[in-house]
């Protein structure tokens, strides 16, 4: 059967200011590694049948410095609002079991450390978006605007490989506190985008 989702994306890494991993994977991060949480807020959502709208799902990530030599550890929370049902749909969707981007990126994957139901807390406010997941995860990101943009509009990247698409709006984290399946960082870059649209 067939699915679609659709929502907004934020997501905060270790790297400093822009991340070198999101313009491509086979760059190397600022540090040893590169330690990021992603965040798919999902607005709206059909899954073989199943609706989730309204819930989120997070995963945080581990990595070599260098993206494309592998050996990913990843940890995953689903919105502890989901029914049992809707969050078994979520995970074949997040995991990549049911197909779309996140397949792509299942060779890169070592190790699962495992899923985590917790209560996820979105709140987008202009510019700005913050994240809470249960006692683990608190971060606030803003939307680059460049100097002297008169308009307001942030800078983007775009034209990438990325699972929330080939656009993504360049931001900084202004709080941050992660500690999650092992993984803790203070985040430093960041990304956001007010659309990802996924479908297999």
């Amino acid at each position: 059967m067939s699915w679609k989702v659709t929502g907004s994306y934020f997501e905060t890494c270790s790297c400093n200011v822009v991340c070198p991993c999101t313009a491509s994977l086979a760059l190397g991060a600022t540090l040893d590694r590169c330690k990021v949480t992603l965040v798919f807020n999902v607005h709206s959502g059909d899954v073989e049948g199943t609706d989730v709208g309204g819930l989120t799902v997070a995963a945080i990530v581990d990595t070599p410095k260098v993206m494309t030599d592998g050996n990913w550890r990843v940890g995953v929370f689903i919105d502890a609002a989901a029914s049992d049902q809707q969050a078994e749909k979520l995970g074949g969707v997040f995991s990549g079991a049911l197909g779309g981007p996140m397949a792509a990126l299942g060779p890169l994957i070592s190790e699962n450390l495992g899923v985590q139901r917790a209560p996820i807390e979105v709140r987008e406010d202009g510019l700005r978006h913050s994240i809470r997941i249960g006692d683990a995860v608190d971060f606030e990101i803003e939307d680059v605007v460049p100097f002297g943009v008169e308009t307001g509009q942030p800078a983007k990247l775009t034209g990438i490989f990325h699972p929330a698409g080939s656009e993504l709006t360049v931001a900084r984290a202004t709080r941050s506190k992660i500690d999650g399946f092992g993984i803790a960082y203070e985040g430093k870059a960041a990304f956001s985008t007010s659309h990802f649209s996924w479908s297999a």
